[in-house]
């Protein structure tokens, strides 16, 4: 499984999904669907718009990657996860295709929620890329409108090492025909981006180029503007193809209750108030920029930061941007692909950090509660699966 092992089980390849939504006959052809990607927001922006979507009126699944705790929350209908009886019978109806075609984690749970939410005949379904966009599995859809939220260099082994590109990878899923909104754009990705929809013959909206909207939102992070602003373009568009009727009321009424309506986790998420604890799962340099921006903004009397990280990140590049002025409990998430907590250590070393190192990421986050004061702040971040282990 990728986001355990990660790069030995990442296919580059839609042959088997495509085998695999045959045998299942083409179930995603059955409901309508928005197909969102990007390096960063892409999940905030699926919730979102599953959330406008719920409260407008349509029975709305939702497709995310990776779960933080229950592996249903990847599936879901209105906010609720998939029964576990529809994960095991649809395991064990078809354990033998899977068996014969040798298909991977990530290729299974596609098929898996494409067939659910035909069976349960949704309306639409909000499906968020699991990594890049041409050769994700997600990418068998024919949406309503195509998403790419923003471009940063993240997965850089398998997407290409400079921004244009990774932003042609992700521009894999503009569709002929197919309207496509972009979230962020570089004057670098910007070029890639309008050549490809051109060539799909394909309507593009800048998101960045909207007039801002104060409408708002339950989502406290700093960089959820953009991924609203990017929402709210998405439903513009959706509402000039007439064929969705998304109106003011729900969009206000969905952005204010994302949580509430999708059991979204993780983002700025406040754990508890004295002393006052934020997880957040932004994982690279892009997303983090954000988070630390706002973190620096926050009144404490001391910092203190659990910290871990996956093993396969630049997280030289990442560890300078933290603050130096923190107390800091470095741990290893309890994954294969977890970054040693001695290498971390090393490495924060090198970037002037301060800190202690623990067998778990338990045991850094008890660390931290019983050293800090009640005016303190302890943020948990660095990897999703860290974030997953204290929540």
């Amino acid at each position: 499984m990728y986001q355990r092992v990660g790069g030995v089980a990442y296919k580059k390849d839609l042959s088997n999904t495509l085998k695999l939504t045959t045998h299942l006959d083409q179930p995603e052809k059955n409901f309508r669907s928005i197909h969102v990607a990007g390096t960063n927001g892409k999940g905030s922006v699926s919730h979102m718009l599953a959330s406008v979507l719920q409260e407008a009126g349509y029975k709305v699944g939702l497709y995310t990657s990776p779960h933080l705790k229950d592996f249903r929350e990847r599936i879901k209908i209105n906010g609720q996860m998939i029964p576990k009886s529809k994960v095991t019978s649809f395991i064990k109806n078809h354990k033998s295709f899977f068996e014969t075609h040798s298909l991977s984690f990530f290729e299974m749970t596609v098929g898996l929620a494409f067939d659910y939410f035909s069976t349960e005949q949704v309306d639409v379904a909000v499906i968020e890329v699991g990594m890049g966009g041409r050769l994700d599995s997600t990418n068998i859809i024919v949406p309503e409108v195509s998403v790419i939220t923003n471009i940063g260099l993240d997965h850089t082994a398998f997407l290409g090492n400079t921004l244009s590109a990774i932003a042609k990878e992700k521009a894999g899923i503009i569709k002929q025909n197919i309207p496509v909104v972009i979230g962020e754009s570089t004057p670098e990705t910007k070029e890639v981006f309008e050549s490809i929809a051109s060539e799909k013959n394909a309507e593009i909206t800048f998101a960045d180029a909207m007039t801002p909207q104060a409408i708002e939102i339950d989502l406290k992070g700093a960089y959820q503007v953009k991924n609203k602003q990017t929402v709210l373009t998405v439903i513009k568009v959706l509402n000039q193809q007439n064929k969705f009727q998304i109106p003011e009321k729900a969009i206000k009424t969905g952005l204010k209750k994302v949580v509430s309506n999708t059991g979204l986790m993780g983002r700025w998420q406040v754990l508890q108030k004295a002393p006052k604890v934020i997880c957040d799962t932004a994982h690279n340099k892009e997303g983090l920029t954000y988070v630390l921006k706002q973190l620096d903004a926050e009144k404490m009397k001391s910092l203190h930061i659990v910290l871990g990280f996956v093993s396969d990140k630049n997280v030289e590049d990442v560890l300078e941007m933290f603050p130096k002025k923190a107390h800091y409990y470095y741990c290893k998430p309890g994954i294969p692909r977890g970054l040693d907590v001695s290498v971390l250590e090393e490495k924060a070393i090198r970037a002037g950090l301060i800190g202690i190192g623990y067998s778990s990421v338990r045991n850094a986050y008890k660390a931290a509660l019983k050293n800090s004061d009640l005016e303190d702040l302890i943020f948990v971040g660095g990897s999703t699966f860290v974030v997953a282990e204290i929540i």
